[in-house]
């Protein structure tokens, strides 16, 4: 059974933070990020300096919080990796296409990304209620962290474990249409993701291409006397600045794309895994309650009380992870089907401005093209 209290929390899916990571600075080997907060109710802004290491602290408080019925239904806000960390092969190929955008600046994107999870936490009714969440945005010092393990042995136990269920069939039809769902939308997600962004590498191409052949008309105008080669020089340096102005208008739309639809293909991209690791962890636990079950058949009658017991607590467990799992699911549908038509409004507005901006200054440049030609 769903839990009343979980089901009013669904309803409130606003932040009680307005949070801004505002700047990023290189100290050693790391990066420093700054982060702007201030509640809601509250006047008193607050600013800290944060290190990616200290974003997988808070992340690891939400993952092992105590005390909170169903935590292992939630779908947490999905971290943004590492920078500079290992990457699959499409992963990596996809970062790389990303770097080489030259025009967006790296660390400004990679700042929004962590200001968008801290967005999310904060927004979450159940997660912004953690106490470490509110330490990692008010006090400048924070408690002393423990270490979080990422070594290559609980990596492997993961995958095997994964290899062992991830198959296991569903005894709830909800859970396990939304399991091959997942599985298939996954794939074409990132493959969506990849290829978007081979779009916006081509735009980019193009604009570098305009901006070589700008630079060469530029360069090529001579200085003779002859009436006629000052006539052509004119009009080659004409036809320059029109070339810098689509090289602008190509830079922009794929500065538009990246900031707009890009961004939100990727994050979506990255709650997709993050759905994937909530349904697993209720597979588990599911595995869990069919062993109990098993055992219980087949206890000798001085261990049947303590395999009740066993039972019962698995049951009970489940039962709050898969209340709290379709809450989560119908709330990360709602959430994501309103940041996808957001990230679509944004790019239409963004790329309809940037096309009345160049058609305006193209049509100043061709009068002036056409005036030239008529002398």
């Amino acid at each position: 059974m769903m839990d009343a209290g979980i089901e009013d929390n669904s309803n409130h899916n606003f932040s009680c933070y307005d949070v801004r990571v505002t700047d990023a600075a290189q100290n050693g080997d790391t990066f420093v990020y700054v982060i702007k907060s201030q509640q809601i109710s509250s006047d008193t802004e607050y600013r800290v300096e944060r290190e990616f290491e200290d974003f997988e602290w808070l992340h690891h408080c939400l993952l092992t919080q105590e005390g909170v019925t169903g935590l292992h239904g939630i779908i947490f806000p999905p971290l943004p990796a590492k920078p500079g960390t290992f990457l699959s092969n499409s992963e990596a190929k996809t970062k790389k296409k990303i770097e080489s955008l030259a025009m967006v600046d790296d660390w400004q994107m990679y700042c929004r990304a962590l200001e968008e999870y801290l967005h999310l936490v904060t927004a979450h009714p159940v997660l912004v209620k953690n106490p470490a969440v509110h330490s990692f945005l008010k006090h400048r010092e924070l408690p002393i962290k423990t270490k979080v393990k990422k070594g290559i042995f609980n990596k492997l136990t993961q995958a095997v474990e994964e290899l062992r269920k991830e198959h296991h069939k569903d005894i709830d039809d909800f859970f396990q249409n939304e399991r091959d769902s997942n599985l298939t939308l996954t794939a074409f997600t990132k493959a969506a993701v990849e290829k978007f962004l081979e779009i916006v590498l081509t735009e980019q191409k193009i604009a570098i291409a305009c901006g070589h052949f700008s630079t060469a008309l530029h360069l090529g105008i001579g200085q003779d006397d002859d009436p006629a080669d000052y006539a052509f020089a004119k009009m080659c340096l004409k036809l320059s600045e029109v070339l810098d102005t689509v090289k602008k208008n190509f830079e922009k739309v794929a500065e538009n794309d990246l900031n707009t639809l890009g961004f939100n293909l990727e994050l979506h991209s990255r709650f997709q895994d993050a759905e994937k690791e909530m349904l697993f962890r209720r597979t588990c636990k599911l595995v869990d309650v069919e062993t109990a079950n098993k055992n219980l058949g087949q206890a000798k009658p001085h261990k049947k009380a303590a395999m009740e017991d066993i039972k019962k607590a698995a049951d009970k467990e489940f039962d709050e992870i898969s209340g709290m799992a379709k809450v989560e699911i119908q709330r990360y549908h709602r959430e994501r089907v309103r940041a996808f038509q957001k990230a679509l409004i944004e790019l239409s507005d963004s790329q309809l401005q940037t096309a009345r901006e160049c058609c305006v200054e193209l049509k100043q440049q061709l009068a002036e093209f056409k005036q030239l030609c008529a002398e």
